[in-house]
């Protein structure tokens, strides 16, 4: 007799139909969620490159864009507001109307912040390398001043990175780093260091330019700070001692002057020569009577 084999049947056409016929609601509404996802990020960068682009004669920094149900909100970080903003207001009335019309924000609500201190923002600091190599491209002493500018504004580290055709049309590609200070390059730590990056357009060919800063004040959290017991000096206890006892001579004063108005006044004593007196005024009283 023949054995009977399990792997030998013929798979239910009734299972195959059922598994490959159906797709769950859960799985199409997830893959729509994901759509709006891409397409929101898509439009929000299209739009920083189109602010980026038109007002590249201010210095942006960095733009926000934060939607309500009653208006859009951009926020747009650069060093010199008064070109965004323009005459009575004119130039930022005429992008209002370009993100209406191109990107069809619906009232959008433009905020202009000026970065206070531009030194330590890597953004413009990038775009002002980029700007110098262009008009002369003498890269390494470029790197160093803008190393020495932002350390003097109060960074606690900085590092400059210019990479690309710097030597001359048809040479090798090469690469300048300067930096100086503390900073962090992996983990996630990293969040806490700013960066700019810029390209500057040369004859030759194209210079990268990528700008990381430590702004100050920052705590990492693998600092830790320990600091050492306290040791006092033979001149400092004497100082101590003498303080304590000047706190004491004035508080005795005090409390002898406090103790002396709580205490009830006794009665006087009498004297001697008091009860004489009493004692011959007596039988004068008497004779009158």
């Amino acid at each position: 007799m023949k054995k009977w084999n399990p792997a030998s049947r013929a798979p239910s056409r009734r299972g195959a139909a059922r598994t490959e016929g159906t797709t769950t609601k859960k799985g199409e509404s997830l893959v729509a969620v994901e759509k709006k996802f891409i397409e929101k990020a898509l439009n929000d960068l299209e739009v920083r490159n189109f602010l980026a682009q038109e007002l590249r004669r201010a210095s942006v920094s960095s733009t926000t864009l934060q939607k309500t149900p009653i208006a859009t909100r951009i926020t747009i970080c650069v060093r010199r507001p008064s070109v965004v903003v323009g005459r009575r207001g004119k130039s930022i009335n005429e992008l209002a109307d370009k993100l209406r019309e191109k990107f069809g924000i619906e009232n959008p609500q433009i905020e202009v912040v000026e970065v206070m201190k531009p030194d330590l923002d890597a953004q413009l600091v990038a775009e002002k390398i980029a700007h110098q190599i262009e008009m002369r491209p003498r890269v390494k002493p470029i790197l160093r001043f803008a190393l020495k500018d932002v350390m003097e504004a109060g960074a606690m580290g900085a590092e400059i990175r210019a990479a690309g055709k710097i030597v001359s049309k048809g040479g090798k590609a090469r690469e300048f780093v300067v930096r100086s200070g503390y900073i962090k390059k992996s983990g996630d730590s990293v969040r806490l260091v700013r960066k700019g990056t810029c390209t500057a357009f040369l004859k030759a060919g194209t210079v990268g330019i990528t700008v990381k800063i430590v702004p100050p004040g920052t705590t990492f959290p693998d600092q830790v700070r320990i600091e050492a017991p306290k040791v006092e000096t033979k001149a400092e206890k004497e100082e101590t001692t003498i303080r304590e006892e000047a706190k004491k001579v004035e508080e005795t004063p005090e409390k002898e002057s406090e103790e002396k108005k709580e205490q009830p006044k006794e009665p006087k004593k009498r004297t001697r020569k008091a009860a004489k007196k009493e004692e011959e005024a007596a039988p004068d009283k008497g004779s009158e009577e």
